[in-house]
């Protein structure tokens, strides 16, 4: 019997975007508890540039040639024997490894069916935003009601939930971001937005109770000072300095906790009320993945970057 044939993003060696080829490619077929998966919309996320570029090869070994992508949505092509809940047809997202391409599979609990209130191309955002940023908050960041949080490029794919979730949770809310987002952040309902290009956040902020950090390096060094002594930085990029947070009285993490399944159900939920909105950034089509990527590294994007292997 002859495989089946699909477009895929294959990477032969780690390098620049230049090494993501579009080729042709067998499809993937599930097995007895998997589910084929039709992707719509492929979340692109900085992991993705960061495995291709081999700086993450001690913790993320790969195996060459390899498919990009983690997160996605799309509509179930078919399933193996023991899936009991999905159907062909339905619309799911969720864990999709491989999803730089026109199919992949997935374990049954690793997606969730989405309701026709939510398009699919929102829900390729939620497991590459919204799951990162409930985590950060809630799961690392022990967020309360009554507390102030400082969020990094609020705007950006994660931020722009936590901006939501944090007054959700009845916080106040403090953002950073570029001055052409300064706007879309309060729209999203931020106490306060800093333009990080014009103005020190360290001068301006104090007495933090949660500092969200999605960019690192020297953000995170002077974010350890608007913090209150018992408070914590919890960071989406690499170890926080232990040393610093220890000189300053706080709680430095590393966002790795993940999100239960109960927590993406109750997001969908705030997405399909309409408590939760969200801006997805520019959709490419998988021939322009290399041109995604690099506009990604740039770290200028409102929103998650998508691919869209239908385009």
């Amino acid at each position: 019997m002859n495989q089946t044939k699909m477009q895929a993003i294959l990477v032969d060696q780690y390098g620049d975007a230049d090494v993501l080829e579009l080729r042709e490619t067998n499809c993937p077929k599930p097995q007895e508890d998997e589910v084929l998966v039709r992707i719509s919309f492929a979340a692109m996320i900085p992991l993705d540039w960061k495995i291709r570029n081999g700086w993450l090869e001690q913790v993320f070994p790969t195996t060459f040639p390899y498919t990009p992508g983690f997160y996605a949505s799309g509509i179930v092509e078919t399933v193996g024997s023991q899936v009991a809940e999905l159907q062909p047809g339905d619309r799911v997202f969720g864990d999709l490894r491989g999803s730089y391409a026109q199919y992949a599979v997935a374990k049954e609990d690793a997606l969730v069916k989405l309701p026709d209130s939510i398009s699919l191309e929102d829900a390729a955002a939620i497991k590459a935003g919204a799951d990162s940023a409930w985590k950060a908050l809630f799961l690392e960041g022990n967020l309360q009601s009554g507390q102030t949080v400082l969020i990094h490029a609020a705007a950006g794919g994660v931020g722009q939930f936590a901006v939501q979730l944090a007054k959700w949770k009845g916080a106040t809310v403090i953002g950073t971001a570029s001055a052409d987002n300064l706007e879309f952040v309060k729209s999203l309902g931020a106490d306060m937005v800093i333009d990080y290009r014009s103005e020190d956040f360290s001068e301006l902020v104090k007495d933090v109770d949660l500092v969200v950090d999605t960019v690192g390096g020297d953000t995170e060094q002077r974010s350890w000072g608007v913090l209150k002594r018992g408070g914590i930085l919890v960071s989406l990029v690499g170890d926080p300095d232990a040393q610093q947070a220890a000189a300053h009285g706080v709680t430095a993490k590393f966002n790795t906790v993940f999100a239960a399944r109960e927590h993406l159900l109750q997001i969908v939920d705030l997405l399909a009320d309409g408590t939760l909105k969200m801006e997805t950034g520019r959709a490419y089509p998988l021939s322009e993945a290399g041109e995604a990527q690099r506009f990604s590294e740039q770290r200028r994007g409102r929103g998650r970057i998508l691919l869209n292997p239908e385009a």
